[in-house]
């Protein structure tokens, strides 16, 4: 029998509910491991997204949503400057990247941070309020009233 590794569907989702939904949305992911991330919970709906990012600025990077997936691209300028330095280690990669993450339904950015060679996307999801669970009361007729159900019968 064979076992299925399912952890490629949850390194590339935020905020899923449904299991199902899931594996019908997720398209495979690029054997590039390039930059590494991480993907926490900090609250009850909100998430956040690290990406180790060293060696790019912010005018490096650009982050798009489009429906209910997150594009993070990066690439660096090839400035005169950089092209005239001579390595003799070079362990900081630096070459373009683009990772794509499929987000669950009413997830939105709420914004991003680059500190440290970190960047974080701050993630929240807010259901609408007809979506939202709500307490249905429990009404009760008093038991001194008696209903009619058919009428007597007329002498």
């Amino acid at each position: 029998m064979q076992n299925l590794d399912l952890s490629p569907f949850y390194r590339s989702t935020v905020g899923f509910d449904r299991f199902f939904s899931l594996l019908d949305d997720h398209s495979p992911q690029e054997a590039n491991a390039f930059p590494p991330y991480n993907i926490e919970r900090t609250g009850d709906d909100t998430y956040r997204i690290t990406m180790a990012v060293a060696g790019f600025s912010s005018d490096d990077i650009v982050i798009e949503t489009k429906e209910n997936s997150i594009s993070v691209k990066g690439g660096k300028s090839t400035s005169g400057t950089e092209q005239k330095r001579e390595f003799l280690h070079r362990g900081i990669a630096e070459r373009s990247f683009e990772r794509r993450f499929q987000l669950a339904d009413h997830v939105e950015v709420r914004g991003a941070d680059l500190e440290n060679g970190l960047l974080h996307i701050d993630l929240t999801r807010e259901l609408p309020e007809s979506k939202r669970p709500r307490k249905i009361a429990i009404g009760s007729t008093s038991s001194n009233e008696t209903k009619t159900i058919e009428n007597e019968a007329k002498n």
